[in-house]
């Protein structure tokens, strides 16, 4: 007697096809997720350890940070972006998101769990709110990107009074070198947070959304390169504590430290 198999064994490959594919498209969603001080992706930044979708198309997602003290809030942000990019995709039934090797893991778990929102998680010990805070570091980013390109522009001998005087459409078609390239879409990401992206526009305006000036060009520049400087030593800081706290060969297991009885246990950060 011959068994054919060959149709089972074709739609065993076809699912397996559509597991990968979707768990690409998972990865590529987290990829856009940033650590907000840094404005790092969390998946270069060796954050996230598992990104799992299951049969019922829902998405298991597993994270740690650098530091068992990493500030609740900072955390809970990184898992709500995590689960916000990944619910965007039409064919996801549902995101866990968990994090684990932390201070309130059991906390910010329950929360994510049930959907809830930072001041809903923490009530009264709740410091501030969740999006202000996001807003207050996609200024920084925006301020950091910028820095980097008017750098650059400078750099390849844009004059001050040319730069400041770009539009949006401008900027877009201004020849560029591979590094510029990289650093004007990048820019462009952030841009939206500080004011309209109508192609009219200006390219280049400050935090306020206020138009830069050539002769002032220079000093804003040196001032805004503190805040490039301090984000790198933090995030070559945060890879360092990553690196030395645990084997990123091995799997991650999430345990939890509700049990610790460290002095501050209660508060916030």
């Amino acid at each position: 007697m011959i068994v054919m198999n060959g149709g089972a064994e074709e739609a065993d490959g076809s699912q397996n096809r559509r597991t990968h594919d979707r768990q690409a498209e998972i990865w590529a969603c987290l990829q856009g997720v940033m650590d907000p001080e840094l404005d790092e992706s969390v998946t270069d930044l060796n954050f996230v350890t598992r990104a799992d979708v299951d049969s019922k198309n829902r998405v298991h997602i597993e994270f740690r940070l650098p530091t068992y003290w990493c500030a609740a809030n900072f955390s809970f942000l990184m898992a709500d972006d995590m689960r916000r990019a990944v619910n965007a995709l039409d064919w996801v039934e549902g995101v866990s998101v968990v994090l684990g090797e932390h201070m309130y893991p059991d906390q910010i778990n329950a929360g994510l769990a049930k959907g809830l929102s930072f001041q809903e998680t923490f009530g009264a010990e709740a410091d501030g709110n969740l999006d202000d805070l996001r807003q207050m570091f996609l200024v920084k980013a925006f301020q950091r990107r910028q820095v980097a390109l008017l750098n650059h522009l400078i750099g390849v001998g844009h004059p001050a009074e040319t730069i400041v005087s770009l539009t949006l459409t401008e900027l877009g078609r201004l020849p560029v070198d591979d590094e510029g390239e990289k650093l004007v879409r990048r820019y462009l990401e952030r841009r939206a947070v500080v004011g309209s992206l109508r192609t009219d526009v200006l390219a280049f305006v400050d935090a306020e959304g206020a138009r830069l000036k050539a002769d002032s060009l220079a000093g804003y520049v040196s001032v805004l390169r503190r805040v490039g400087v301090n984000a790198e030593f933090n995030s070559a800081l945060c890879r360092g504590l990553l690196s030395v706290r645990f084997d990123l060969e091995t799997p991650f297991a999430p345990k939890s430290k509700a049990s610790s009885k460290t002095p501050d246990s209660r508060h916030v950060p």
